[in-house]
């Protein structure tokens, strides 16, 4: 198979101010678009509780209360979301069991922690998939991905919306990063790196020469602290929020896997509410990660540069070692291709060629 890169705060309550950013500036992040459209009938009241991963100065916070916003601007209040942030109600596994179950009304996880209902989001996984966040952007608004949000019907969730968690960059504790070599170690042992329980995260970083071990993203800052992993990989920005600069001195910009997030609701929840509030609330899903894409965008760079003003060594790799990273890893495709599907895989690839002209 072608090388596709070649072809193409502990909190209480859901309203206190994170202490992610307590020491840095915030960005200048836009502000959320202007409400549009009619308030609808009234069809009842929800109450809808929502569980998410990050902090409340991330971008999937702030979409988060946008899309409360929304509809309690459209439905005169009659619908109310309540954001819990910072892993409060549990991981993302844990908080799609809760949606199964209807104990929680939403989330939103990464794609990564939704390919045992969907195999096909397994795509996302794949290495160096998406090139650019322009090519991301046009897979995630693209008729395949509407496809696989479709996927879910009769497992218990109703999948509302991509948006982006970002590029995974790695980090860790125990020395600079410039090479698969570095990453295996060579003659000395291995980098312990933090995965999600993710099979196809697993491969990429046993090709690199890694020892992955899953974790529940809650438990990841004091594993670091402990010396229990000596890293992880996500997004600059969840990297800046989660104050993981205070337990890893190196981060490495490999940009090896871009992941987006689904915002998920309960089966339960979405069959008691009227047609006319399903249509508003698949309405403002799509809004709020349209918002939360661009403050993604905004965040990145930014958070990069605030990660190296509190003292972490940040390597950004030149094309030839990026290209070490993106051939270490290709028995990857060799062993997932088929088994996501390899049309699917070529039909991302047109898309993605398609956004670069």
């Amino acid at each position: 198979m072608t090388a596709i890169w070649r072809s193409t705060l502990t909190l209480v309550g859901a309203t206190t101010l994170t202490f992610g950013m307590a020491h840095a500036q915030s960005p200048e992040l836009s502000d959320p678009p202007e409400i549009k459209g009619e308030v609808v009938g009234d069809h009842g009241s929800h109450t809808l509780r929502m569980g998410i991963g990050l902090a409340e100065s991330s971008p999937q916070y702030l979409s988060s209360q946008y899309f409360g916003e929304i509809l309690e601007q459209r439905t005169d209040g009659r619908i109310t979301v309540n954001v819990f942030p910072n892993s409060q109600l549990g991981d993302d596994v844990q908080m799609l069991e809760m949606l199964q179950t209807g104990t929680l009304d939403m989330t939103y996880p990464s794609s990564s922690a939704t390919t045992g209902y969907v195999e096909q989001l397994a795509a996302f996984d794949l290495p160096f998939l998406l090139p650019s966040r322009e090519a991301a952007v046009a897979v995630m608004q693209s008729d395949v991905a509407q496809s696989m949000l479709d996927a879910f019907e009769g497992t218990g969730l109703k999948a509302l919306a991509f948006s982006e968690n970002g590029y995974r960059q790695l980090s860790n504790s125990a020395r600079p990063v410039t090479s698969p070599d570095d990453v295996a170690g060579m003659d000395v042992r291995g980098l312990s790196v933090r995965t999600m329980e993710n099979p196809v995260h697993l491969a990429i970083w046993e090709a690199l020469g890694a020892n992955p071990t899953p974790m529940a993203f809650g438990e990841l800052f004091s594993a670091m602290e402990q010396g229990v992993v000596d890293g992880q990989e996500n997004p600059w920005s969840t990297i800046l929020t989660s104050n993981f600069y205070e337990v890893q001195d190196y981060g490495t910009e490999t940009r090896h896997v871009y992941t987006p997030f689904i915002m998920m609701l309960s089966e339960r929840t979405w069959d008691r509410m009227d047609p006319e509030y399903q249509e508003l609330v698949l309405e403002a899903a799509r809004q709020a990660a349209d918002y939360e894409i661009q403050l993604s965008a905004e965040y990145d760079d930014w958070s990069r540069e605030q990660l190296a003003e509190r003292g972490m060594q940040i390597t950004r790799l030149n094309e030839e070692q990026l290209a070490a990273f993106q051939e270490a890893v290709q028995p990857v495709y060799e062993e997932w291709a088929p088994r996501i599907g390899e049309d699917l895989i070529a039909d991302i690839q047109q898309i993605v060629e398609e956004s670069n002209p």
